[in-house]
């Protein structure tokens, strides 16, 4: 049974594949490595081989506390890194996104969050796992669009708004379902659709700063579009954990 001791030798493999694909990918002068995206797929059939497990042993999803939505978030920004590189080409790419996953993976090693095997009766909700995997794919395709942003910012080039266009269109759509099943889920849970309490406002704040770049990018092509997602996903770090460093955390109706 795979419990949380096993997830250092998981993460170590994991680390290595994705490492070789990032050198084959920096290496190719042109066109995508195949070396690197097999590289990189093992890299994460063997990362999601161990959320898989852990899953097993915990009898229920690896998604209550903050360690485990880490674990899914750098699985997630592989996964988009590789969307992103497969479709263009970007070199450097497959390099910033692992070096942000294995940013969370060695938090996990230090502090890993994981607590008992139960669940309260608010998360044992059909919504739970779609709200929560869903939220976490549509951060780690911001965050894809955060390192175009910081590039296309540094190089002072519009090279990088189209691919920024597309990828906000896909966030935006997953962040969007992940708060419409939110609301599902906390008037079955909570009796309310939405109560403004601090994770739901910063919800709200990060998803109208995404809306705002679509809009903002029907303008003349402008590098200050770039601002947008750099202010979204520093908003989506605070919705999704600085929250729970604010005091009015402490009365928030729901904590995940």
């Amino acid at each position: 049974m795979i419990t949380w001791g096993l997830f250092l030798p998981f993460a170590i493999v994991a680390a290595l594949f994705w490492l070789m694909g990032t050198v084959a990918a920096l290496r190719q002068k042109e066109g995508v490595s195949r070396f690197c995206v097999f590289s990189m797929a093992a890299g994460t059939v063997v990362y999601s081989a161990f959320i898989a497990g852990l899953w097993y042993g915990l009898g229920r999803p690896p998604l209550r506390t903050l360690g485990e939505t880490r674990l899914w978030y750098s699985l997630f920004m592989i996964v988009s890194c590789l969307m992103v590189y497969i479709r263009w080409h970007y070199r450097w790419i497959p390099l910033s996104s692992t070096i942000v996953a294995l940013v969370f993976v060695t938090i996990n090693i230090v502090r890993p969050d994981i607590h008992d095997q139960s669940l309260m009766p608010a998360l044992q909700s059909a919504w739970f796992i779609p709200h929560v995997t869903v939220y976490m794919f549509s951060y780690s395709i911001f965050g894809c669009a955060f390192l175009l942003a910081i590039a296309g910012l540094w190089q002072r080039s519009e090279r990088y708004l189209s691919t920024c266009d597309s990828l906000a269109r896909i966030g935006i759509a997953f962040l969007t379902f992940g708060m419409l099943s939110g609301c599902i889920w906390a008037k079955q849970a909570w009796g309310d659709f939405w109560t403004w309490d601090p994770k739901e406002t910063w919800a709200a704040a990060t998803w109208a700063v995404y809306l705002g770049y679509i809009h903002h990018r029907l303008r003349p092509r402008s590098h200050r579009a770039y601002w947008w997602l750099i202010i979204g996903f520093l908003l989506l770090q605070m919705c999704w954990y600085g929250v729970n460093f604010l005091p009015s955390a402490s009365w928030s109706m729901h904590s995940y």
